[in-house]
């Protein structure tokens, strides 16, 4: 007796049946997002983000060290503490010096490991919200590959934030925190009103254009309503700058 045909397995249709390289995953997430979180469901790989905003994050403190100087990054990161700026003023002009040099040499290692403390942070909150509050098809592994690659319009914002100080960008107020007039903060003294300072820097176009990306992502790899991802992103992103704002104050 003739055995029966195999039949071959039908790929999921929500998935490519030939996976994105990391670097057509990037270049998807800016011009066509639901390729690259369809792939995310064959593959949680997110390295290549974290690359790149290492990358960015290098090059523009190098850049601003060089055309701003640490000792005015460090007096503009301390103007928005008024706080920490009282204590520094208490030092001696030795560990006033001391505390600079320090601070140039965290402000290459900061941004990276930050970025991936948020990162990871993010992708628990979102994983736990989807997956209990929202019975999505999702693991933490794609919920880390989905913020990662969600963040990627914020490395951009770094490529621009290096163009504008490479090319002359004023240095009074300039912080790598906050380094384009890309949000309401960015024309605000911080000092004068903390609180309101952190929201209106919490409205910046880049971080806009990640939580929406961040909606869309989980929305198509955990297979959920649109409108539910978007009430989620947004309802976390509302709680954690509300918190940072009452910090602040």
């Amino acid at each position: 007796m003739a055995a029966a045909p195999v039949v071959p397995s039908s790929p999921d249709p929500g998935t490519p049946s030939a996976g994105l390289s990391q670097t057509a995953r990037v270049i998807d997430t800016f011009i066509a997002p639901k390729k690259t979180f369809l792939d995310i469901r064959r593959s949680a790989q997110w390295w290549m983000p974290f690359v790149l905003i290492t990358i960015v994050s290098t090059i523009l403190v190098f850049v601003a060290e060089q055309k701003i100087g640490v000792d005015k990054l460090v007096a503009n990161d301390l103007h928005a503490r008024p706080k920490q700026e009282a204590q520094f003023e208490k030092l001696t002009s030795e560990q006033q010096a001391g505390q600079i040099k320090v601070s140039g040499v965290i402000y290459y290692i900061a941004f990276p490991v930050i970025t991936l403390l948020i990162w990871l942070i993010m992708a628990g909150l979102q994983f736990a919200t989807f997956k209990f509050g929202a019975n999505a098809d999702i693991t933490y592994g794609r919920s880390l590959a989905v913020v990662a690659y969600s963040g990627l319009p914020m490395t951009l914002r770094g490529v621009l934030a290096i163009i504008a100080v490479a090319a002359g960008a004023s240095a009074d107020g300039f912080t790598l925190n906050n380094p384009i007039a890309s949000n309401p903060g960015f024309f605000m003294d911080p000092p004068n009103n903390p609180f309101l300072y952190v929201i209106a820097s919490q409205l910046d176009v880049f971080l806009l254009w990640t939580i929406a990306l961040t909606a869309i992502g989980f929305a198509i790899v955990g297979k959920v309503k649109t409108a539910t991802s978007f009430a989620i992103v947004i309802g976390w992103w509302l709680v954690i700058t509300l918190l940072f704002a009452f910090l602040s104050k």
